[in-house]
């Protein structure tokens, strides 16, 4: 091979490199290059930092995309308002785990698309069934103060709001039987069933209420399925558009329905949207045509 040749090959296999990884890890715009910032909170098991180690759900689904665009994933562990801080005011590139999308937040930040779904769950005494919201009318429902159950709970009529400091509390009072449903993230309930069954407590999932019932009780909004997705700052567009298009691509290969299925949940609950989904974000922070990702 003639040196010219040589000098190609080597020119040839440098413009590949960028191509595949390098050039477009320059153009994310991370704070630090090659480096990709993210908020948490422990919230086991969706976000939690151990050992030097992000774990948990979101976290995983984090790192798996992470390593797709070369960058190192680089975790500060706060509170929920410090998650949302950070993004806003550009000192992280990310925020994971618990944010719910919403038109309010949507104009101080961006968010990824869905990478998965959060469906209405229960966690119920294992020998009652309730299925749609007529059937919680008079009970004792508990969930955590300040989350998004708690403006539903108040409008079904009859029902006594239970409002406790975590959801350890929530979990309690169920077992005692001092509660009668508790509103929880669904794999908080679930790890509660695996970690104490001697509550005797199980999972149910809520018939979510239509659209002429949310149309009459606007709060009952929550007691259907929302979208959690990874937020980043309003800047972040490169970042955010290549963080959704790995994601679509682990809802495409099945890497997402293991992820779910490793933390015992249920991917027809999880990785399927509601119709009400897509109607949320077209027009606000997605094209007319928007359709969210899915098994």
């Amino acid at each position: 091979m003639t040196r010219t040749a040589v000098l190609a090959l080597v020119a040839g296999l440098a413009l590949a490199a960028c191509s595949s990884g390098a050039a477009t890890n320059s153009e994310l715009g991370t704070i630090e290059p090659g480096v990709l910032k993210v908020a948490i909170q422990p919230y086991a098991p969706y976000t939690d930092y151990k050992d030097r180690q992000l774990t948990g759900l979101d976290s995983e689904i984090l790192n798996a995309v992470a390593a797709k665009l070369n960058l190192k994933v680089q975790p500060e562990v706060t509170d929920f308002a410090g998650m949302l801080a950070g993004v806003q005011s550009q000192r992280v590139d990310i925020t994971i785990g618990g944010v719910a999308w919403s038109a309010d937040r949507q104009k101080q930040g961006l968010f990824t698309d869905p990478p998965y779904y959060s469906p209405p769950a229960m966690a119920v005494k294992s020998d009652k069934t309730y299925k749609t919201v007529k059937d919680l009318e008079g009970l004792r429902l508990g969930t955590v103060e300040g989350y998004v159950w708690v403006k539903s709970i108040q409008a079904v009529p009859g029902a006594k709001l239970q409002a406790y400091p975590d959801g350890n509390g929530v979990i309690d009072d169920l077992g005692a039987g001092r509660a009668d449903v508790g509103f929880l993230d669904p794999l908080i309930i679930i790890a509660a069933q695996k970690a104490r069954p001697d509550l005797g407590l199980k999972t149910q999932y809520l018939t979510p209420p239509t659209d002429d019932d949310v149309k009459a009780k606007p709060e009952y909004e929550y007691f259907r399925s929302y979208m959690t997705s990874f937020y980043l700052p309003k800047q972040a567009t490169a970042l955010e558009a290549a963080i959704s298009k790995e994601i679509r691509a682990m809802y495409a290969n099945g890497e997402m329905t293991k992820l779910i299925e490793k933390y015992g949940g249920d991917p027809e609950q999880f990785l399927k949207p509601a119709a009400h989904i897509a109607p949320l974000r077209r027009g606000v922070d997605r094209p007319a045509d928007w359709a969210p990702p899915t098994i």
